[in-house]
């Protein structure tokens, strides 16, 4: 059995404020665990808690109390990182490169050299869909390119784990897409996603498990599709009924025509659970 992605025990991060005997808790008492092959959701409102759970996953930011691994490596050990690509939410790059000498530089910072950098730029190009930019200096990219070549420099050493925190901010609904369709594509070669979203509808598309953080709490964690599942009621979808089975479909449909093609929970949105689970007013 593979090891968990992410694995978080007890986790506590408690930031002092300068100059006042005071303290405000960001992260208090977390445990989830993100196994392998899944995209996981982590959502919560603004100041959740989310920016800092990630950061302590990726040795960013040193925990109060508890403790991080990846891949059954403990997150303060630079050990831990070597299966690991990040974009951060507001990417610094260096305008003056073109996309190709920009993953030339990133893969040589994690020690790839010579023709196996550049095939794996070249193919990394080619799964963005930037080849036709590989020259064009980064200054002139829109903003999707540049999301686009930030989660091209997080695949670029072949990592385990992706965590990409707001990958569409920014972003206008068609680069959204393919985006959308690059983390789909990621899960399908077995990379694990840890992904920070305000995009709901998208979380709801992508993401196999979601956690919920509010005020720095985990409210709600569990497959996407049983909690936004509505638990007292049930649908029965038809094919080929009748007008009159449907006027009876109450009492009885054995025996009937008509044949029962799923059976399953009515579902809600996730913006809704969400808003519910937080303390927001549901549209």
């Amino acid at each position: 059995m593979s090891l968990p992605a992410i694995t978080i025990e007890k986790l506590t991060k408690v930031y002092p404020i300068p100059f006042k005997r005071e303290s405000v808790t960001a992260v208090q008492d977390l445990s989830l665990t993100v196994e392998s092959g899944q995209v996981y959701g982590l959502l919560g409102p603004n100041g959740s808690g989310k920016s800092t759970t990630m950061k302590i996953v990726l040795g960013l930011v040193a925990p109060t109390s508890g403790k991080t691994e990846i891949f059954g490596r403990d997150s303060t050990t630079v050990e831990s990182r070597e299966d690991v690509g990040f974009l951060p939410e507001n990417p610094y790059f260096y305008k003056y490169l073109t996309g190709e000498e920009t993953l030339h530089f990133y893969g040589k910072l994690c020690g790839i050299r010579g023709a196996r950098l550049r095939e794996r730029s070249r193919e990394l190009l080619h799964l963005v869909g930037l080849e036709d930019a590989a020259n064009r200096r980064l200054g002139g990219y829109s903003k999707g390119m540049l999301q686009r070549i930030g989660l091209a420099q997080a695949m670029i050493q072949e990592p385990r784990l992706l965590v990409l925190d707001e990958p569409t901010a920014g972003v206008d609904p068609a680069g959204s897409r393919e985006i959308r369709d690059l983390i789909l594509d990621f899960k399908k070669r077995g990379i694990t996603v840890l992904l920070c979203s305000h995009l709901l509808g998208q979380v709801q598309e992508i993401c196999d498990r979601i956690g919920i953080l509010h005020r720095g709490v985990l409210v709600r964690e569990g497959k996407l599709d049983d909690l936004i599942s509505i638990e007292n009621q049930t649908e029965l979808i038809l094919e080929d009924a009748s007008p009159e089975l449907l006027a009876s479909i109450k009492t009885a449909i054995a025996g009937s025509s008509a044949r029962l093609v799923e059976e399953r929970k009515p579902q809600t949105t996730l913006e809704r659970y969400f808003l519910e689970v937080t303390g927001g007013k549901p549209s």
